[in-house]
């Protein structure tokens, strides 16, 4: 179901895309924009993991370093049919972890000092599976197309924006203020309705990475229980994270309540522990 909705948000996202490129630019301005978008966030997707990697001062660690955790990610990966991914240890009291890593040749999976301390053995494993769902499903690859997408809308407002600064007096004239006027709603919306279409398809992703991790740990009630752990410490210590990389985490590492959750990257985590203690252990 989760899949389907993914498809079905990034189809809204071309089709916003397309209404925008009907009422303002062009083909000419949407192959622009879009050719542009491309670029920089498969430039991005290609080169995120040294990125958000240094970023959080995040180290790799050998198997003789942390030898309990490269026996579990590598007997989960086996699980998952995957290639062993990279280890590195993020420093830090917070508890939390992400993957990253362009395809599952490149992958990496990185998890925080305090996640070592809080949570037990098959709690991490829930998170490790978690994790290498999110590897399993090409999500880094799913999160630029959507990106991309997404910023070629945002690019397309802000030509809207311009236009209807420079070359709004001309067309009020000959629209009767309907010309200006449409190019400032869509200058403000456009952009709102794509980044929650984008915030849409990163918690139908998490839906999808908490269903595999409870499949491939077999344990979804301890994947949830490190859930709610997670949760709750990272509320008390909070963690000092880049909003672009927030959606990357297991749990939202941005504790502060704006808008409600309508621009969350994440799930609510009682929907996440709820939907998990549904499921039967394997």
């Amino acid at each position: 179901m989760n899949t389907i909705k993914t498809a079905l948000l990034l189809g809204a996202l071309t089709g916003l895309l397309m209404l925008i490129g009907g009422l303002f630019g062009g083909r000419q301005g949407v192959v622009i924009a879009f050719i542009f978008a491309m670029v920089m966030n498969f430039g991005s997707y290609w080169f995120s993991d040294k990125l958000v990697l240094r970023m959080y001062k995040a180290r790799p660690v050998s198997e003789s370093e942390a030898p309990e955790l490269h026996a579990m990610v590598k007997n989960l990966a086996l699980k998952a049919s995957l290639p062993m991914p990279h280890v590195y240890i993020i420093p830090g009291d917070t508890p939390n972890a992400f993957a990253t890593g362009r395809d599952e040749s490149h992958a990496v999976v990185a998890v925080t000092e305090g996640i070592l301390r809080i949570l037990d053995r098959d709690e991490l494993e829930g998170v490790i599976s978690h994790e290498l769902t999110h590897i399993k499903n090409r999500d880094m690859l799913i999160g630029s197309i959507a990106a991309t997408l997404a910023g070629t809308i945002v690019m397309l407002a802000h030509m809207a924006q311009w236009a209807a600064i420079f070359g709004g007096a001309s067309r009020d004239d000959e629209e009767g203020g309907g010309g200006i006027i449409g190019l400032i709603l869509m200058a403000v919306l456009a952009p709102i309705a794509a980044a929650i279409i984008q915030m849409a398809i990163s918690r139908s992703r998490e839906y999808l990475a908490d269903a595999g991790g409870a499949k491939i740990s077999g344990k979804p009630y301890d994947l949830a229980g490190a859930l709610e752990k997670l949760s709750r410490a990272s509320r008390k210590i909070p963690m000092e994270a880049n909003p672009s990389t927030a959606h990357m985490f297991i749990v939202n590492p941005l504790t502060r309540r704006s808008l409600m959750n309508l621009f969350s990257t994440h799930p609510p985590i009682e929907e996440r522990i709820a939907r998990l203690r549904s499921m039967r252990p394997l």
